[in-house]
């Protein structure tokens, strides 16, 4: 004897549904929820069709426009006078305002291929329905299916609030970013510009922007590991400090060191700034005290590159050392203690039980958020910003000086004298490469990643 077997949903194809559907079936491939109508589920019918008639209003009452116009960004690109003959006047166009076109039209694709993918979960609504109905199943009725929203598809309820989030305030900023790099938005075409493919991409790697391009990103690279070791490095050494057995007193110590982390940032840094002023506190106690003859400009127009590269790094490891003191006091405080007893009673030093035991595991445990530092750093723009402003300036760079990482020369290009938007754009698709990269390379070889 043969056991009949059910068929699954899967086993059911779309071609099947309209070779032997019923109209409802067929039609629905065509009018969205109709399928879903006639067999009595309203709600999810008329959820498809509500949205398929407003698609298709859109689409015709600006959808269209929006797409074609996306193409060449608008056609009048500058501002033209012309004669009117009818009127025997003349008349002045301005140009079409290309930001508000693009915008328009990266949020028409968005919504077109929102509309595919609606399609799409209508057809398998359509191929599950046929499926129930041709196997005998009872077919869920109106009430069930929105008692499913609240129960079984509860996830997919809660979940599309933030997903319309996600679309219009990430991915279209985004795509928005991406397509203005593809164009010729700066200073001197603010309002209509046009597609000009890869040429911005040209003039940051190998046109007039180049000579600035790599040397800021050289120095970009080198903050960012010195920013994240040193906080690292002595993150760690702070917290096995005040974990000693001869200090007392650990929690209002520790509690000490996280105040400065409590501060808002751009306080600590403004404070700094001023700390490290031409004519501030320190420069003051240095001289009052002879160690120097005159004040030292660490962060300053006139400053010396190698002065104001050192300070930046120096102040962020106040800023950033609480934070993996932090860290590293909950992994010391839960280090297997008879594992480093063990390796004492064998008469290993201080400094092996460290190198051995201590510190692996704190890397161990640690690694993933060192990458995650190490990106936090490449796209640290307090820091720069509000400490250096970017000074001193170099005459060989384009729009940037000396302690500028690439997301605060990013910040330049943006809202200088140039105004070069399709460079800030290249620059924003850069550093995103270069972030996303460095993450996927250094996570996968992390031991937390292998053993996970």
């Amino acid at each position: 004897m043969f056991r009949h077997k059910s068929k699954s949903p899967n086993a059911v194809t779309y071609g099947e549904v309209w070779q032997k559907g019923d109209a409802s079936f067929k039609l629905s491939f065509i009018v969205m929820g109709l399928a879903q109508l006639v067999h009595k589920q309203w709600a999810k019918g008329l959820a498809f069709l509500g949205i398929q008639v407003a698609f298709i209003a859109w689409f015709i009452a600006s959808g269209i426009s929006a797409l074609m116009m996306l193409s060449n960004l608008g056609e009048i690109k500058s501002k033209q006078v012309v004669f009117d003959e009818a009127q025997g006047v003349y008349l002045t166009k301005l140009p079409d305002n290309s930001v508000v076109i693009l915008l328009f039209g990266v949020l028409a694709v968005l919504i077109v291929l929102g509309m595919i993918g609606l399609y799409v979960a209508n057809l398998r609504s359509v191929k599950k329905l046929y499926t129930q109905i041709k196997l005998g199943e009872p077919v869920p009725t109106n009430r069930e299916e929105l008692h499913s929203l609240l129960d079984s598809r509860l996830h997919s309820t809660l979940l599309a609030i933030p997903i319309i989030g996600i679309v219009l305030f990430t991915i279209l900023p985004t795509l928005y970013m991406i397509s203005m790099a593809f164009t010729n938005y700066d200073g001197k075409h603010p309002i209509g510009f046009s597609w000009t493919g890869f040429k911005a991409f040209g003039n940051v790697l190998t046109g007039d922007l180049a000579g600035t391009f790599f040397p800021v990103l050289g120095w970009t690279l080198v903050w960012a590991v010195a920013a994240t070791a040193t906080t690292f490095f002595f993150g760690v050494l702070l917290a096995m400090l005040i974990e000693s057995k001869g200090i007392r007193h650990k929690g209002f110590w520790r509690t000490i060191f996280v105040i400065v982390y409590a501060v808002p940032q751009f306080v600590s840094l403004l404070m700094m700034a001023q700390f490290l002023d031409l004519q501030g506190p320190l420069n003051n106690l240095l001289m009052n005290w002879h160690l120097i003859s005159s004040p030292i400009n660490f962060i300053g127009a006139s400053a010396s590159s190698l002065v104001a590269r050192i300070t930046v790094i120096v102040v962020n490891m106040w800023i950033g050392i609480p934070v993996s003191m932090l860290v590293s006091t909950a992994i010391i405080q839960n280090l297997p203690q008879d594992q480093i007893e063990a390796a004492r009673m064998d008469g290993a030093s201080a400094f092996q039980v460290f190198r051995s035991i201590t510190f692996p595991q704190i890397l161990f445990v640690m690694s993933p958020a060192l990458i995650q530092q190490f990106i936090g750093n490449i796209n640290n723009f307090n820091v720069i910003y509000l400490l250096t402003g970017g000074y001193p300036m170099n005459n060989n760079y384009n729009g940037a000086g000396d302690t500028d990482l690439l997301v605060t020369w990013l910040y330049n290009l943006v809202f200088g004298q140039t105004q070069r938007y399709n460079a800030s754009a290249v620059l924003g698709i850069l550093i995103f490469i270069l972030s996303a990269t460095f993450s996927l390379i250094a996570y996968r070889r992390t031991n937390a990643f292998k053993e996970g």
